[in-house]
């Protein structure tokens, strides 16, 4: 899931990578689909054990992405202590192996979904409630497994489709289609997706966006944990433009095992300023999901580098 409007042009249509690249992806793709077969032939605890154990291994095995997350953290929570920041690092890398193994595990988890991601009424009526007819904006974040989350609000009965950009290996790619179900992807710059958005507000569906990472899309400039943070705007501006419902929507993992989902109505009121209209939104939308980082900070990727634009110098 991801937002739309990019900010750099396409590869020219028809341009190729070079052959060792293809070759290189070809493989790749091929071990993808085998370990995912692999996985699938485990019992869901044993896989999970698995996942904990491999993200355990990655946090040594990733210098970059361990420097990157304990740097960041270091920004979002100059309160805490070192050795705090480095567990919740620690953590974050073992929930990410338990949601590789999950999303290889999901035809399996498919038949009790309905318990294993618990949708409580009071979330549910959130949900339902943000509908008027022209579809809802619900945005989330790279939060706990965000891909079970979406499946789970498909599996619920609810009209829901996820913006996103398709992976540079078709094993990513034709998994993430698999888990979240035929037609509910809309790829970003393919044929036909903009008519797909527009069918997708007809139909008062819930329109799935993260807009927590600092990518090539358009974008505006708002707090995120004390700095200002390059943000996707493609979110803020077709509630706008439609005047649809926008929700801020959350999955956690449960002490016991298994998830809850949380989810926030964002409230706002259009002006005559189009332009600040989108700030605020994203920014409320920001907010919404730094508080819910702040609330679980083990199960954001602290590895992405989210300050990575800059605002322009003034005068610039």
């Amino acid at each position: 899931m991801e937002a739309v409007s990019p900010r750099a042009s396409p590869p020219p249509v028809g341009a190729q990578p070079p052959l060792y690249k293809r070759v290189k992806r070809t493989v790749r793709s091929w071990l993808i689909q085998a370990l995912v077969a692999a996985v699938q032939l485990l019992p869901l605890r044993v896989a999970l054990a698995l996942g904990r154990w491999g993200g355990g291994i990655a946090y040594h095995l990733f210098p970059r992405e361990r420097r990157l997350s304990l740097a960041h953290l270091e920004i979002a929570f100059p309160e805490r202590s070192a050795e705090e920041r480095e567990a919740i690092a620690r953590r974050m890398f073992r929930n990410l192996g338990e949601l590789g193994m999950e999303i290889a595990q999901l035809p399996r988890l498919e038949s009790r979904l309905a318990s294993y991601v618990e949708l409580d009424a009071a979330a549910a009526a959130v949900i339902d409630g943000a509908r008027r007819g022209n579809g809802v904006v619900a945005v989330t974040g790279h939060i706990g497994n965000w891909e079970l989350l979406f499946r789970r609000i498909v599996h619920s009965g609810r009209s829901a489709y996820a913006v996103g950009v398709e992976m540079s290996h078709h094993a990513l790619t034709a998994m993430i289609e698999k888990a979240r179900g035929p037609g509910r992807t809309i790829w970003r710059g393919a044929p036909g997706s903009s008519k797909k958005l527009l069918r997708a507000f007809r139909e008062d569906a819930y329109l799935a966006m993260l807009i927590d990472q600092d990518t090539k899309v358009q974008g505006v400039f708002v707090p995120f944990f004390g700095r200002l943070a390059h943000t996707p705007r493609a979110a803020a501006d077709l509630a706008i433009r439609t005047g649809a419902g926008v929700l801020t929507i959350f999955i956690h993992r449960k002490p016991e095992g298994g998830h809850r989902i949380s989810v926030q109505e964002i409230e706002w009121s259009p002006t005559e300023d189009g332009e600040e209209d989108a700030r605020r939104l994203t920014a409320a939308m920001t907010a919404s999901i730094e508080a819910e980082i702040r609330r679980h900070p083990d199960e954001w990727v602290w590895m992405h580098e989210r300050w990575k634009t800059r605002p322009p110098s003034p005068g610039a």
